[in-house]
Formats: structure tokens, C-alpha cells, sequence
């Protein structure tokens, strides 16, 4: 049994042995399953917003405290952007889909730019504090390497860390 979509049908798999009720109970359930899938793989606004309040608790002593985190479709080089004079952080869509661990990791970039402007010594220690940090920065190197974009998560030409920032270039 099994339910996924196919365009804007969704395609429900289920034995032809079962009875009217355990037909609907199981599409029922199945659709229900579907639905959760596609929320964690493509988590809305305000999913977006509540996860940036739980990473900052975890990982920045809940110090940092968006006013707004949402989508948007035209960062085309940036993986994340925030405004700290109005607490906004944004996301680029072309993160919808990539492991959790790196957008965790985004939203930690842009939430420690809340607390720290720049990207100094003192901002990536705070960045730091996340776990997964490194094993993200080459997860989205990687990507976009692959996909021929700037390797850095900003344009600013300071956002590679300075250890990095001789091998990088």
C-alpha cells in the first residue's frame, strides 16, 4: 500500500482484496502519511518561523528571536538572507527538498546574524554551536559547486571563514 503524486494527482496503491471500509480507512491514512511527508520536505512559514525559535533555544541560548522567517524564490545566490535592523531572515526556495540538517544549519546562519552582523571569528563561533555546521557548509559547496554558484552562503566576499577563506579562495 502506498500513496505519492503524480503531477497534481495523487495515486493511492491498494490491494483489491479489502472491503469498502478498509478501502477508505486506508486511503484515509495513507493520504494522511502523504500530507506529513510533503510538510516536513516543504515546511511553510510559520513551520519555518517556529523551527528558527527551536534551533535558537537549542543552539543560541534562545538569544536570537526573528520578527519573520518565510520562502522566497528570488535568491538565486544566496542560500539565506537577514535583516537584523527589522529581524527578517529568508530562505531561498532551492533549499525546499535538502536534508533537514542543512536548512537546521541556514536558518542557524541566519539567526546567528541576528545576534552578529559580520562574519567574524565571533560570529562563526556561535555558528558553531551547531552540530552539523561543517558537514552542511560541504553539503551546500557541493551543490553548488555542482550547479556552478558562488560557494558561499552570502555574496559577501568575508562570509567564508577565515580558515577557509585561503583554500577558497
Amino acid at each position: 500500500m502506498s500513496a505519492y503524486r503524480d503531477g497534481d494527482k495523487v495515486v493511492v496503491l491498494l490491494p483489491s482484496r479489502l472491503s469498502k471500509a478498509e478501502e477508505e480507512q486506508w486511503v484515509a491514512t495513507l493520504l494522511e502519511r502523504l500530507a506529513e511527508r510533503e510538510r516536513r520536505r516543504r515546511p511553510s512559514d510559520d513551520d519555518l518561523f517556529a523551527r528558527a525559535l527551536e534551533l535558537s533555544r537549542r543552539h543560541l541560548d534562545a538569544r536570537a528571536v526573528p520578527m519573520s522567517v518565510r520562502w522566497v524564490d528570488n535568491q538565486n545566490a544566496r542560500w539565506g538572507s537577514c535583516t537584523p535592523d527589522d529581524g527578517t531572515i529568508r530562505l531561498s526556495t532551492r533549499l525546499r527538498g535538502m536534508p533537514s540538517w542543512v536548512l537546521d544549519y541556514v536558518l542557524v546562519h541566519e539567526l546567528a546574524h541576528l545576534l552578529i552582523p559580520g562574519h567574524g571569528p565571533d560570529f562563526w563561533d556561535l555558528v558553531g554551536n551547531y552540530p552539523k555546521a561543517e558537514r552542511a557548509r560541504g553539503y551546500l559547496e557541493g551543490v553548488a559547486a555542482t550547479a556552478h554558484l558562488p560557494l558561499a552562503l552570502e555574496d559577501d566576499a568575508d562570509e567564508l571563514e577565515p580558515a577557509r577563506r585561503s583554500v577558497a579562495g
